[in-house]
């Protein structure tokens, strides 16, 4: 018998369903999540710094787990589009991951409820008295509100979702289907259809950064903001799937499925992705420094005084430098444990870059002791509630951690990296 007959099991084999010490944490995560969640929205309400601050702070959590299933989504369709073969034994993870889009989307109704209000709680552009404030021109004012205007927002904000939601559910079902009845053909429907979807989720996530997270500063405006965001989201997603899969492993799940050789290519990614950010956030700031231009350079300078300028060094440090040696040699990428503790932090780090995205328009530094309190139960809340959900619904529609039957396992199973 050759090694890769003695590697293939049965569809139905015990080790390619949820192992039950990650099933068991779904409602206990979920629940303690959502509570959580609760907790941080009456502290930040009753005792935190303002209204803005605490839905800044949600707006963080939110796109912190909202960047991680885009990531998953982007992933499982580049995979179809190369016809890629190694990444079968980990595509199921990232498709568990991606297919929390829809719940994600009833998550966006209260940053959505706040520009219904429409007395700047959330987004400024949103505050009739903003513009005579700021002395803002009322021609200029009123041609940047033809778009940043509560009804147009909202209707964006939707196509967004349900564009997002569409080919997340699109592909999670194919692949489920193929667990049943191994057709070929769904691998090349879900491959046909992965190079028009990819132009789709690319429009979307850029058209989203711009609307979401930089409006909050409405005078100010970067055209690679939507692919530092993106940077950013599949940088998460890769790290992601690697601590997912680790985990799977650790409770008895694809152990013969999953090696060495795979590690090493999420490990590869990992690394070039966070070179990839990098590159991203130097060439934006880089542009915007040389040019000059106030109103360009407003959100930069915000984030270079204060307390947020050593956020920012931490980011350089912490976020590129130190992982980007880290995982430089090859004897680090073949090591799972080394992956999985360099894909931890990074997640952890990634944290850090959304918050110092987001938080800076919201004054964080006058946040206090009750600030941090309430960005820390936001943010748990929101994570546990994610993870608590993704975990439920794979457990209770008995969903394979592996693609059982997709036509390209045995090479996968087969994958040696040169």
């Amino acid at each position: 018998m050759t090694e890769l007959a003695a590697k293939t099991k049965p569809a139905d084999h015990p080790s390619f369903q949820l192992p039950a010490s990650l099933g068991g944490l779904a409602l206990p995560l979920a629940m303690g999540g959502a509570a959580l969640l609760v907790a941080g929205v009456l502290v930040g309400m009753a005792a935190g710094p303002s209204a803005r601050f605490t839905m800044s702070a949600y707006l963080t959590a939110f796109t912190y787990c909202l960047s991680i299933s885009l990531g998953c989504l982007f992933f499982v369709m580049i995979q179809h589009l190369c016809r890629a073969g190694w990444s079968v034994v980990v595509r199921r993870v990232a498709e568990m991951m991606m297919i929390a889009l829809p719940a994600l989307g009833i998550m966006f109704l209260p940053i959505l409820a706040t520009v219904w209000l429409g007395d700047g709680t959330l987004y400024r552009w949103d505050d009739p008295t903003f513009a005579s404030e700021k002395g803002i021109s009322a021609e200029m004012w009123t041609e940047k509100t033809r778009y940043l205007n509560g009804p147009w927002f909202t209707v964006r904000s939707l196509i967004y979702i349900a564009i997002w939601s569409v080919l997340a559910i699109y592909y999670f079902r194919l692949s489920r289907r193929q667990d049943e009845t191994g057709e070929i053909t769904l691998s090349e429907r879900m491959q046909a259809r992965s190079g028009p979807a990819i132009m789709l989720f690319s429009l979307c996530t850029s058209f989203a950064a711009f609307d979401w997270l930089m409006s909050l500063a409405p005078t100010w405006f970067s055209t690679m903001f939507g692919v530092y965001i993106f940077a950013g989201s599949i940088l998460a997603a890769h790290c992601a799937i690697t601590v997912f899969t680790y985990l799977l492993q650790a409770g008895g799940a694809i152990r013969d499925e999953v090696t060495v050789e795979h590690y090493h290519d999420l490990g590869k990614l990992i690394n070039g992705f966070t070179l990839f950010w990098a590159y991203i956030s130097f060439s934006q700031f880089m542009l915007i420094w040389y040019a000059n231009i106030p109103e360009e350079t407003e959100w930069i300078y915000a984030r270079q005084v204060g307390m947020w300028g050593k956020v920012g060094l931490v980011l350089i440090f912490l976020h590129w430098m130190l992982p980007f040696l880290g995982m430089m040699s090859r004897h680090v990428r073949r090591n799972p444990k080394a992956v999985f503790a360099w894909a931890f932090y990074l997640l952890v780090m990634h944290f850090f870059d959304v918050y110092w995205i987001v938080m800076p328009e919201a004054e964080a530094s006058a946040g206090g002791l009750m600030g941090v309190v309430t960005s820390l139960l936001l943010t748990i809340g929101m994570i546990g509630l994610y993870t608590g959900g993704v975990l439920w619904f794979a457990r209770a529609n008995n969903v394979k951690v592996i693609a059982v039957r997709d036509p390209r396992l045995p090479e996968s199973l087969a994958f040696e990296n040169i």
